[in-house]
């Protein structure tokens, strides 16, 4: 299988697994991805996600087989009608656990998850300009958005590796780790997620996160009181607050 799938207390752990090539990026691997990501929306036992790589790489990027297909007209594959950007609709948090090689479409691929975590040592690289590419699958939006259109411009005209220390200290992870307990604490992170946290709380605020980057301070705060005006009706809220009080785990419903 090209994506692995596991589950560990209520978390769904997604390995890209093409570890002889970096897990460089087909079709076959997109489908597979975009697939898993469908069965963890819908199943109620899954409350968070982790997406990691097998081997020594994250994701080096589109597979160069592909990419010489494609300069060659020779390229026959048909790639998944869902767009890059197809995570940022999954109800259910993703948690990007960056392990090693992370390059062009595979940066893309981590940084459309809602956190990052990141090892230490390794290798970024937006690598679009210096294969004749443009700035793909929406990054000219994303990385600006996280680092600032100054060092957004830096990495994508240059298109110069960076560690995974340096795209922490730049905001496009939350955490940099070394690589031995990387997925350590990309786990424990989901699972504390997953037994703390609302899934319809986190599934509403992933889409106010997401969807309010285009929109203005004044309606975003105007469907922030109607959101709020909604959850004080959810048990979810009878239960976040009877479970402080309790002083016990909180009992949280899972997404319908």
């Amino acid at each position: 299988m090209v994506v692995l799938s596991e589950d560990d207390g209520g978390v769904r752990l997604l390995t890209f697994n093409r570890p002889d090539r970096l897990n460089a990026w087909t079709d076959e691997m997109g489908r597979r991805y975009f697939d898993l990501l469908e069965e963890a929306d819908s199943d109620p036992s899954v409350r968070a996600v982790v997406v990691t790589g097998a081997g020594r790489g994250f994701c080096a990027g589109a597979d160069f087989r592909t990419l010489t297909e494609i300069g060659s007209g020779e390229y026959a594959g048909k790639p998944d009608d869902r767009p890059t950007t197809f995570p940022a609709t999954i109800r259910k948090p993703i948690v990007a656990a960056v392990n090693g090689a992370c390059a062009g479409l595979g940066m893309v691929h981590a940084l459309v998850c809602d956190v990052v975590l990141t090892a230490e040592d390794a290798k970024w690289t937006t690598a679009f300009s210096r294969r004749g590419l443009i700035a793909e699958y929406g990054l000219a939006w994303i990385l600006p958005r996280l680092a600032g259109q100054a060092r957004a411009m830096d990495l994508l005209l240059s298109a110069r590796v960076f560690s995974g220390a340096e795209a922490y200290a730049m905001g496009l992870a939350v955490r940099a780790v070394p690589g031995e307990r990387l997925l350590e604490e990309a786990l424990a992170y989901a699972g504390e997620l997953a037994r703390e946290c609302s899934p319809t709380s986190m599934s509403i605020i992933k889409r106010q996160v997401w969807g309010d980057w285009e929109t203005g301070l004044d309606e975003s705060r105007d469907r922030a009181v109607r959101l709020m005006a909604e959850s004080f009706g959810r048990p979810d809220f009878a239960e976040g607050v009877g479970a402080f009080l309790e002083r016990r785990p909180p009992r949280f419903p899972p997404l319908g």
